[in-house]
């Protein structure tokens, strides 16, 4: 009677060894999706962010702000309150006459692409 209760305990056993196993084989995944999926809703953000602010900006300097500017290119300060929200990063304006470029330009790596607007000053 003794070994006939140790087998089911053992099987028993097994069982709770490959449900733990087949249990942890799908949340880890998910967990790293998730993970995953919060960093891009991050970049997302910081990029929406950078682009309402560098469109706000470039409206402001195509009106005439620009000509304070000497030609070539410059360190952009910028007086927006959301920018404490942006990872570090940089604003450069580059003058070359008329034409005007301002960038956004993350200092990290991670799926941080800059943010470019071109336009002609008045």
């Amino acid at each position: 009677m003794v070994r006939h209760t140790q087998g089911k305990q053992g099987s028993l056993m097994i069982e709770l060894v490959v449900a733990l196993g087949i249990l942890t084989a799908t949340v880890i995944p998910l967990a790293y999706s998730f993970v995953q999926e919060q960093h891009l809703c991050r970049v997302y953000y910081w990029r929406a962010v950078a682009m309402e602010i560098v469109d706000g900006e470039m409206d402001t300097l195509v009106a005439g702000e620009w000509r304070s500017f000497r030609e070539g290119t410059h360190p952009y300060a910028v007086t927006a309150g959301a920018a404490k929200n942006l990872p570090p990063s940089k604003f450069v304006l580059s003058v070359r006459g008329p034409q005007l470029r301002l960038e956004w330009r993350p200092d990290g790596p991670r799926n941080e692409a800059p943010v470019v607007r071109e336009a002609v000053g008045r």
